[in-house]
């Protein structure tokens, strides 16, 4: 009879942990997904691989939780394409016209003014060139500092000669 009573005090010592770890557990069961990658706006690139086009490119993607957006441009460089064509007109010989391409540029129209030989006006160059653009400012190129300063310089002259 002790063992007995020795083997069920063994028994309960044994299962006394294994009862009241299992009083504390609790169990909650939850679905997790891990198959699902998370959405991405990848941004187009956008080749331009001839040297000889006057063009960059541009692009740009946007991505939220719900939505996403990718463009991509290419952007025209103006100057560029005036210094080619300018450069074609030279080449076969036109260089009047080569010449006033480029003046269509307010920095190469100052240039041009403050070196004495002005832009080609209306097929007239020199001194009838320079009359051309003195009598008719408003065909002179956007953004000409000249002809900015010249016209406050009018416009004050002006203004005193109503004033006398």
């Amino acid at each position: 009879m002790s063992k007995v009573k020795a083997l069920f005090v063994m028994t309960l010592i044994l299962l006394l942990p294994t009862i009241s770890y299992a009083a504390d557990t609790n169990t909650v069961s939850s679905t997790v997904v891990t198959d699902k990658t998370p959405p991405t706006a990848s941004a187009p690139s956008v080749v331009i691989n001839n040297s000889d086009v006057c063009k960059s490119a541009a692009s740009a993607a946007v991505q939220t939780q719900i939505l996403g957006f990718a463009s991509g441009i290419t952007i025209t460089d103006e100057n560029c394409e005036r210094m080619k064509l300018s450069r074609s007109l030279y080449l076969m010989g036109m260089k009047v016209a080569a010449v006033s391409t480029l003046c269509q540029d307010a920095r190469v129209f100052d240039a041009m003014w403050m070196a004495g030989t002005p832009c080609p006006y209306l097929g007239a160059i020199g001194d009838d060139a320079k009359s051309g653009w003195e009598t008719n400012p408003d065909d002179v190129p956007s953004g000409s500092l000249i002809f900015s300063k010249k016209k406050v310089l009018t416009k004050n002259q002006n203004e005193e000669e109503y004033t006398d």
